[in-house]
């Protein structure tokens, strides 16, 4: 059997740094190579989750690095670590939980923090206290997270039957229902639970048939005091081709919104994620990767998992410069970015007014709308949240950021000579990044 050369699988693991940023986990740096003979590359993963994980959604990122690293055609097969343990689970067989996704892993922040209390209390009381629960943001924001985590809690707690799943996997159940004519143990899965959790609810869109039966399972389910928990991508009323009678049922309990991180809360994230990795981070580096990836939880773990496995292969300790080599792709485009610095000096040559006004409580015109301005570009230029936007200018709160932007549009609409300046400092300020 043909041994890998150390080298070889170094160049086959930059290759997957560099183009697996979706697909690559954290535990990918526990991935062995086993042999490499007759151009079959066998990878030995940490267990059979990861083995299964590996095959479903790494194979062919895998085989595109070793063809690329050793320049002929080769495929690519994952084993599990015969000597790794199975892990005992207490829940039922189709209630399939990431054992990470627990409270105590969970961060929290301003960004977060209503969707977190939420769940948090209906754990404690389910179907009495916010329901239906509706969730909502942004992808990799932690939306499947908080859901898995009340599922976890509730289970630890009480004897409570859960259905847990997807929008897609409900779909699919009805459809099957149909076609095998068995919509009455559908509907006496579904409709007899204590608790239904449903993510991704957004794909009822153009479904009518599910949605019609989503409505009379979550009628029986509401009026019995069942607990309802529903994710999305969007505020119920934003759904598209939903019925109106499913939007108003959505808004009868609590919606909460999950908006992107801001610095303080990223830094968090990744010193959490690094933690339970095991992954010895300098705070440095958490800083790097806290300032630079800013859209989602999602993205700051690819970093980390990223910085991990380059050090490991490299066999060498995790540093600023290991890390800015690792994130290289990706930091001449952050770099490039309009900044919300670059934001208050045009706006201060432009209006004529110091930092401090901007930063003040001070309300007259002459402050407050070049400060509304400031925040209006960025929004609208930056990656930064509306909490952290909010921040820069004396720690208003996401509904002031709002409020500025409804203002600022208003007048650009209204105000030929306003929208002329709006356009100025807008060309100017994207020009910048070139």
């Amino acid at each position: 059997m043909a041994s890998v050369e150390p080298q070889l699988w170094q160049q086959i693991i930059q290759q997957v740094i560099a183009h697996g940023e979706q697909v690559i986990r954290p535990w990918f740096a526990q991935l062995e190579p086993v042999a490499l003979q007759h151009g079959l590359l066998e990878i030995q993963a940490p267990g059979i989750r990861e083995q299964a994980y590996c095959q479903q959604h790494a194979t062919r990122l895998f085989t595109e690095a070793a063809q690329a690293a050793t320049g002929r055609l080769v495929s690519v097969c994952f084993l599990a670590n015969s000597a790794a343990p199975l892990a005992a689970s207490q829940l039922e067989p189709d209630l399939t939980l990431n054992e990470d996704y627990t409270f105590e892993n969970f961060v929290t922040g301003p960004c977060n923090r209503l969707a977190h209390a939420a769940c948090a209390a209906v754990t404690e009381s389910p179907g009495k206290t916010y329901n239906p629960l509706f969730i909502h943001g942004a992808a990799g924001l932690g939306k499947t997270h908080l859901l898995q985590a009340t599922c976890r809690s509730i289970m630890a707690n009480r004897n409570a039957q859960i259905v847990y799943l997807s929008c897609e996997t409900f779909i699919n159940h009805l459809i099957e229902a149909i076609e095998l004519g068995r919509l009455h143990d559908f509907r006496f899965r579904y409709r007899h639970a204590d608790v239904l959790v449903i993510d991704d609810v957004q794909f009822l869109s153009n479904h009518e048939q599910t949605q019609e039966e989503f409505f009379h399972t979550f009628n029986t389910l509401y009026q019995a005091q069942k607990q309802i928990i529903l994710s999305c991508d969007r505020p119920p009323a934003e759904i598209p081709h939903l019925e109106e009678r499913l939007v108003s049922r959505f808004n009868w309990g609590l919606v909460a919104g999950i908006d992107r991180p801001g610095y303080e809360t990223r830094v968090a994230i990744v010193r959490k994620k690094a933690g339970a990795g095991g992954v010895d981070m300098p705070e440095d580096v958490v800083c790097l990767i806290g300032g630079t990836i800013d859209s989602n939880a999602r993205e700051l773990e690819g970093a980390i998992t990223k910085i991990a496995m380059l050090a490991r292969v490299l066999d060498r300790k995790i540093d600023l410069a290991l890390a800015q080599e690792a994130l290289g792709m990706d930091l001449p485009a952050r770099q490039r970015e309009v900044t919300i610095e670059q934001i208050i000096d045009a706006v201060m040559n432009r209006f004529g007014v110091r930092l401090a006004d901007l930063q003040s409580r001070k309300r007259t015109k002459s402050i407050s709308l070049p400060r509304q301005v400031c925040m209006y570009l960025a929004r609208n230029l930056t990656r930064h949240s509306l909490e952290e936007i909010g921040g820069y200018f004396g720690g208003r709160d996401h509904t002031t950021v709002l409020h500025a932007n409804r203002t600022v549009e208003n007048l650009r609409r209204h105000d030929t000579s306003f929208h002329v300046t709006l356009e100025q400092l807008t060309h100017r300020l994207r020009d910048s990044r070139r």
